[in-house]
């Protein structure tokens, strides 16, 4: 089992204790990297990153369907399409951990009943703060939409750039990339496919 020291020894600030074979992990890099992690201004570097990561992979730790757990069914008799447009989030890709900065749109069409619009935001976090790659977290959104609120349709459009290749490899800075997930009837109809996306802005 790790032991919890380092430069956060004694904790006066009440952050929670970093494993030391984590930091040791962060210093490989930064010598691997060429600098120095003895240097003054990388000494509390390890437990910094350390920390960043946990909360960057925060959504290893929740389960994003509980946000979808209450709804509301005295809506009026609306039934029409629910939408949530140009929601940010940030992600890490899991070929090379890093940044995936984006927008994500999400509609459904509901049955009975609806959801508090912010939990759809919080869907799309809780997968976003996950190593992914883009496809992926466009299905997992729609997916737990489709199960959880079984609405008629779901539709999630997701726009993001990748810091792994505007940063790094081709470093082709300004590209984004589009990704999207049609269910029910945003799949299997036309007119209703049409309409959410031009509702999204693509029309």
């Amino acid at each position: 089992m790790s032991s919890l020291v380092g430069p956060d020894e004694d904790n006066p600030t009440g952050k929670p204790p970093v494993p030391e074979d984590v930091q040791a992990a962060v210093r490989t890099l930064i010598e691997w990297a060429g600098d120095d992690p003895s240097r003054e201004g990388l000494l509390d570097t390890p437990s910094r990153v350390a920390r960043a990561w946990k909360e960057y992979c925060g959504g290893y730790s929740e389960d994003p369907a509980v946000h979808l757990s209450r709804v509301f069914e005295e809506v009026g008799g609306y039934d029409e399409i629910v939408l949530l447009k140009d929601i940010p989030f940030q992600s890490h890709c899991e070929h090379h951990m890093a940044p995936i900065i984006g927008v994500a749109h999400i509609a459904y069409l509901p049955t009975d009943f609806v959801v508090g619009i912010s939990k759809l935001a919080r869907v799309l976090h809780g997968f976003a703060r996950r190593l992914q790659v883009q496809e992926r977290l466009t299905t997992e959104v729609a997916q737990c939409i489709w199960e959880h609120l079984k609405p008629h349709g779901v539709a999630v459009v997701i726009e993001a750039s990748h810091a792994c290749m505007t940063a790094r490899g081709v470093r082709t800075p300004g590209v984004r990339m589009t990704t999207s997930r049609m269910m029910g009837t945003f799949l299997e109809d036309p007119r209703s496919r049409k309409e959410v996306l031009s509702l999204m802005g693509y029309g």
